[in-house]
């Protein structure tokens, strides 16, 4: 691993502002320094800057290359996943860059992060000693064989695995991923009493709640109405009615959460009507997951229509979690019509069970993105192409 002089980690902190480009562009003003070595530094400062806020304010924390910064949690999603758990030993079979293991180590005594990458355990070890970790303990190894040579017994093992392919391309299925969880998930369950995944948001929940099996918790979660990553608690006894979780993390530190079942979902019957005085979007946590009419209920709300996803109400209800407009009226899908209700040619929109794209309506319109009114396209309960004009209605911080 690379340590860098006092004169390097200057340069890096006087030029955490200037472009990458810039700097390379400049390089032969620095004929004693690494500069394309330093701004790789840079550069992975910069994106970590919003999403790993404790690494990037320390002048000493090394960072590995700008795209395992990019594939590595947020400090709001680890923070989250920390606290689901806690006991004496937790063992992180996918290390990464350590962000989870970071966090993991305030719930648990002992936390051992298992990275196959030499360089990236090494940045990782170093980076925890910086950071006051010291109960995390790093080893370079494949996660299979740590499982084959680890004679103790985990509280929790928790798996990030990689989902890319030998070609990088993306991948979104389990037995596509490495290491492959569902070859492991007996060797797994010798080693500890639980396990904690997480996939990519773009993995088929019930296919892999199909495959695992063994599963008794599932937490959809979105970061600032994103959705980021689905953890699955798996246990040798599976729950005979599994608990969903759609859980978006706010900006503010506080979080939007609606737990249901599957039961509760498909049995539940909810009322559909025209648009009332409020409409309702819900946060993509909760789309992710499928709460389609559980959080209707949840909220005495109704529908609009059985794939539309859109709700409404008479009377304000302001813990939604998700979007809450005041309705404007509603109208036909008429560019006429629409001109007359924007002179300012200018508005949001968001389509939901519509036949048209945002950038069709865009341009069949002439309509521009922007200002302060809110364009919902949608198929109402009759089965005819609707407008809702809407005003986002902004409610107090609690």
């Amino acid at each position: 691993m690379k340590h860098y002089t006092p004169e390097e980690k200057d340069f890096i902190q006087q030029h955490l502002r200037r472009s990458p480009a810039e700097l390379m562009l400049q390089a032969s003003r620095y004929p004693h320094l690494p500069v394309p070595e330093l701004v790789k530094q840079i550069q992975a400062r910069q994106k970590a800057a919003d999403k790993l806020p404790t690494w990037a304010t320390h002048p000493d924390v090394v960072f590995p290359t700008a795209v395992s910064v990019e594939q590595t949690s947020s400090e709001g999603t680890a923070a989250f996943k920390a606290s689901l758990v806690k006991g004496k030993l937790l063992v992180d079979l996918t290390g990464g860059f350590g962000v989870d293991s970071f966090f993991f180590a305030k719930q648990f005594e002992q936390v051992v992060h298992v990275e196959q990458n030499r360089e990236l355990s090494e940045i990782a070890a170093y980076n925890f000693k910086l950071l006051g970790a010291a109960n995390i303990k790093a080893l370079n190894s494949t996660a299979e064989d740590f499982l084959q040579n680890f004679t103790g017994h985990a509280d929790v093992l928790y798996l990030d695995p990689a989902r890319r392919g030998d070609r990088q391309e993306k991948v979104h299925l389990l037995q596509d991923c490495e290491p492959d969880v569902l070859q492991l998930l007996p060797l797994l369950f010798q080693k500890a009493d639980a396990v904690l995944l997480k996939t990519s948001p773009m993995l088929d929940i019930e296919l892999a709640l199909e495959q695992l099996r063994f599963a008794t918790q599932v937490w959809v979660i979105a970061l600032h109405n994103e959705c980021k990553e689905v953890l699955y608690l798996l246990q040798p006894q599976p729950a005979t009615n599994l608990e969903r979780h759609a859980v978006n993390l706010l900006p503010d530190g506080s979080l939007q959460a609606l737990t249901f079942t599957k039961e509760q979902e498909e049995q539940t019957a909810v009322r559909f009507a025209d648009p009332k005085a409020y409409l309702y979007e819900p946060n993509s946590a909760i789309l992710k997951s499928g709460a389609y009419r559980s959080v209707a209920i949840q909220y005495s709300l109704d529908k609009l229509h059985p794939n539309s996803h859109l709700y409404t109400s008479d009377r304000l209800t302001p813990d939604f979690p998700g979007r809450t407009f005041a309705c404007q009226g509603v109208g036909r899908y008429h560019k006429k019509e629409m001109l007359a209700r924007l002179p300012q040619r200018k508005a949001n929109m968001t389509v939901r069970n519509f036949p048209e794209s945002v950038a069709d309506i865009r341009k069949k319109t002439g309509i521009k993105e922007g200002g302060e009114d809110y364009l919902f396209f949608t198929t109402d309960r009759r089965q005819k192409p609707i407008v809702i004009y809407c005003r986002k209605v902004t409610l107090p911080s609690k």
